[in-house]
This record gives structure tokens, C-alpha cells and sequence, in this order.
């Protein structure tokens, strides 16, 4: 592929929104399986000691299919992913606390959470490049 494709295809407005749907999968995935699934998702939150569960599930629904929505469609970018990347912390020490086991558990676990640390970051870069992309247009909307 030539540069001048690689930089039209990094310039697509198509291309962007893709890399946020993908960016945010692991959550509206998650998201929609606890809403049409809400039993499970309950059990879920019992499984990891979060009461009262009904409450949390539906918080969790909320964050996750509210932050990827708010990702995906380019608005409050910062805010979307702000709100996906403090959930995403918090699952470690609840969901994935290498630290207290030993052995293989605690070696996949760490996996885990630095899985979880590695989109925490890409929820970071989508976060800055929101806000240079709304400070770049701020002045044209303004001479509009």
C-alpha cells in the first residue's frame, strides 16, 4: 500500500469510527450481553461480591454501553472514555487480583489486568485525539 492510501485511509471518517467501535467492543459486547441477559449479569456482580447486584449490574450496563456510545459517535469523547477507562481500573483489584493468589492463577490474572491497562491507554489516546480534533474545530464552528 502507498503512503498517500495508508494517510487517506487514516484521514476516512469511516476508518476512525471503526477503530472507536473496535476500541470499545469488549465493553458494548459486555454491555448488551448483561442487558439481555440480566440474571446472568446479577450473578455476575454476586460472583464478586458486589451488592446490592441488581443496582451494579445496572450501573455497569450503563457505563459501558453509555461510555461506548459516547466513544463511537464522536461526541464527549473524553468523557466516554474517561468513564470506560476508571470501570476498566476498578475491574482489576475486583476481578483480577494477581496479587492474592499464586501459581498459574495469579500469572493469568496479571495477564489480564495488563490487558486491561494496555485499553486503558488506547482509552487515553482516543481521549486526547477527541480533544485536539474538537479544539481544531472550535474555530471553524465559531466563524461559522
Amino acid at each position: 500500500m502507498r503512503m498517500h492510501h495508508v494517510d487517506r485511509l487514516l484521514a476516512s471518517s469511516s476508518f476512525r469510527i471503526f477503530a472507536r467501535i473496535l476500541l470499545t467492543l469488549v465493553f458494548w459486547s459486555s454491555g448488551l450481553a448483561k442487558l439481555f441477559d440480566f440474571p446472568t449479569a446479577i450473578a455476575e456482580m454476586e460472583h464478586y461480591g458486589l451488592a446490592p447486584a441488581a443496582p451494579t449490574a445496572i450501573a455497569v450496563i450503563f457505563v459501558q454501553l453509555a461510555g461506548s456510545a459516547l466513544v463511537i459517535s464522536g461526541r464527549h469523547i473524553w468523557l466516554g472514555a474517561g468513564a470506560l477507562g476508571v470501570f476498566t481500573v476498578l475491574t482489576i483489584p475486583i476481578a483480577h487480583a494477581f496479587w492474592s493468589m499464586s501459581g498459574q492463577a495469579a500469572f493469568l490474572e496479571m495477564l489480564f489486568a495488563i490487558e486491561h491497562l494496555s485499553v486503558v491507554g488506547g482509552l487515553m489516546i482516543v481521549a486526547i485525539l477527541g480533544r485536539r480534533t474538537a479544539a481544531v474545530q472550535a474555530p471553524v464552528l465559531a466563524g461559522a
